[in-house]
């Protein structure tokens, strides 16, 4: 064991793969719905009275009568779905982690609501204009590494019909952290692992062309040792928009968040609205 925490104290290769399942582990995916459903937490999902003015302003930049069918990629437990098929729009919701889509359902159905869940990698989505509006929100986007990115974009693409609308956000260079480490004793479990563990939390930067940051957490619990890597990119919208627009995209606007606060310098969001 001392062998293998000891190549952890070495930077890893850009985009090393976790050795520990991260989505649909059973202990971290319950933590992980918490946190979504905590209304007054920004971790999972932001805030709820965020998601509120978040689908308030997406329903007037993209009225439902105009954009009816709504396509969630990344919709988690569905917060943001059911708000925008409250608010007129017909939904899907696409996810990869099989405990939020589970609840999701479980509230649709309780709801008698038509949303329809997918538990699906959404890299492989494969819809022909079929939808009016993709959203992508809470920095999903930058956490791929630019090969995913541009797969992704390219499958959205393709899934709008002719004039409809791409919404994302991204994280701006303002939250890139500094490197550092650090040593945490959880004796009665944690987030990671909901036996006594020790938890070594890395932050490394990368001199790549993609500027790419990982915090990596390496989890030392009784015999076992996991260990999950956290890619993350930051944009300006220079950069965002010239990843987004060669897909073929029309128009764009920008906006501090997804909720339509005015973009300024000191932005740690920037939202993009792509029109095709």
């Amino acid at each position: 064991m001392i062998r293998q925490l000891s190549g952890f104290l070495e930077k890893p290769q850009l985009y090393a793969s976790s050795t520990g399942e991260f989505w649909n582990d059973a202990h971290i995916s319950k933590g992980m719905l918490a946190a979504h459903l905590n209304p007054q937490e920004d971790a999972a999902t932001r805030k709820h009275e965020f998601l509120d003015r978040s689908v308030h302003w997406i329903s007037k930049i993209a009225p439902p009568a105009q954009y009816k069918s709504l396509l969630d990629l990344g919709c988690g437990p569905g917060l943001y779905a059911q708000r925008f098929h409250a608010a007129g729009y017909c939904v899907t919701g696409v996810d990869f982690s099989r405990r939020s889509i589970v609840y999701a359902k479980e509230q649709a159905m309780q709801q008698n609501s038509p949303i329809e869940y997918h538990y699906q990698n959404y890299l492989t989505i494969d819809y022909k204009n079929q939808f009016d509006v993709v959203t992508l929100i809470y920095c999903d986007y930058a956490v791929l590494p630019k090969a995913d990115r541009l797969l992704l974009l390219n499958k959205i693409y393709k899934a709008l019909r002719q004039n409809g609308k791409f919404i994302v956000d991204v994280f701006t260079p303002k939250m890139r952290k500094k490197e550092s480490r650090t040593w945490q004793c959880h004796e009665e479990g944690g987030f990671w692992c909901e036996k006594p563990h020790i938890c070594l939390e890395s932050v490394y930067q990368y001199d790549d062309v993609d500027a790419t940051e990982l915090r990596q957490c390496v989890v030392v619990a009784d015999e076992s040792i996991k260990c999950y890597n956290i890619w993350a990119h930051f944009f300006t919208k220079e950069k965002l928009l010239s990843e987004i627009q060669p897909v073929g995209f029309n128009s764009f606007e920008f906006y501090g968040d997804v909720a339509g606060k005015p973009l300024s310098d000191n932005d740690e969001t920037i939202c993009g609205v792509f029109t095709k």
